[in-house]
């Protein structure tokens, strides 16, 4: 959990700063960025989503049945 969180820290000061640095200098460059840093959280996060279901829900259901 403390990854996590530490991952999610990062990824909130990534987008600050990428957003403030577009702010700034009204390059596109930065907002693009900002963009591809969102997506991939977004999908790291589901990955990690998916994996815990899998872990609490599957797993110890099949389990059960053995």
């Amino acid at each position: 959990m403390l990854i996590l969180r530490v991952f999610i820290i990062l990824v909130a000061l990534l987008l600050v700063l990428s957003g403030g640095m577009y702010i700034f200098t009204r390059n596109r460059r930065y907002f693009q960025f900002a963009m591809q840093t969102l997506r991939f959280s977004m999908l790291f996060l589901a990955v990690l989503a998916l994996l815990y279901v899998l872990e609490r829900y599957v797993l110890v259901g099949w389990r059960v049945l053995l």
